[in-house]
């Protein structure tokens, strides 16, 4: 599972599973080549991608300085670009291979007091769903994981704006990004469910997948909803456009609750 910054990498031997970590920085494109080197060396290829590095950040959007911001997207957002680019060439030597991005439920509704990170997680969801298109003749699979608030350490590594000074005029609403963490900390769901889910989610024979996956999301009816009604626009887009006799998988499955 990645970390902030981290990935490790998860294979089956023989009869049991063998985990072997490997340290990475995905802000750093010569630390995920040495790592990927590495794990090729040692399994001789990559068969699935779990994009799971990021960390959140809270506060008013406005009191979020100019690098907080960048350095939120290189991580949550260029930092899944660069590991699918580094092992997309791998996948498609194999003729397959699986994306999988652990987005959240703020990455299809913007919620106050974590504007930025909702921000990250919108453009990642984005992308892995051209991903999707874009990669199904060659047998490549992107989904997208939206898991619901689970305590982990993502809550330990989270950011707060700093330019405090932008927050004079809000009033009331300078409550809002502590009332939103306190809501989220909360949660006593257990993050076994997530990692339940992408196991699951591994072992779906290809073709089988759907594109996103929401797990957990309290009391909330109506994101399945969501991403149902998403997908079919999209669709009846790439109708319209005529693009969908070059995107279509032969099974394709739908986003489920």
């Amino acid at each position: 599972m990645q970390t902030r910054r981290a990935n490790s990498a998860r294979w089956r031997s023989a009869n049991r599973f063998q985990l072997n970590a490997l340290e990475l920085d995905v802000t750093d494109d010569a630390s995920i080549e040495r790592a990927l080197a590495e794990a090729i060396a040692q399994t001789g290829r990559i068969d699935v991608l779990i994009n799971n590095a990021g960390y959140a950040l809270f506060g008013l959007a406005e009191a979020a300085t100019l690098e907080q911001a960048k350095r939120i997207i290189d991580t949550n957002f260029l930092g899944v670009v660069r590991m699918n680019r580094a092992v997309l060439p791998h996948m498609r030597r194999q003729g397959g291979g699986l994306l999988l991005h652990i987005s959240t439920g703020a990455g299809r509704v913007g919620v106050p007091g974590l504007g930025l990170y909702s921000a990250s997680k919108f453009a990642l969801e984005a992308l892995a769903e051209a991903y999707r298109y874009e990669l199904a003749s060659q047998g490549i699979e992107s989904v997208i994981v939206e898991p619901g608030a689970y305590v982990t350490a993502v809550f330990d590594n989270r950011e707060e704006a700093i330019d405090q000074s932008r927050t004079s005029t809000y009033g009331a609403a300078n409550e809002i990004p502590k009332r939103v963490l306190a809501a989220l900390a909360s949660s006593k769901a257990s993050p076994q469910e997530v990692v339940d889910s992408v196991v699951d989610l591994v072992e779906l024979p290809a073709g089988n997948r759907p594109l996103r996956i929401p797990i957990g999301l309290p009391a909330i009816d109506g994101f399945g909803g969501l991403n149902y009604i998403s997908e079919q626009l999209l669709k009846n887009f790439l109708d319209m456009i005529g693009v969908s006799p070059l995107v279509a998988f032969q099974a394709h499955g739908s986003s489920t609750d």
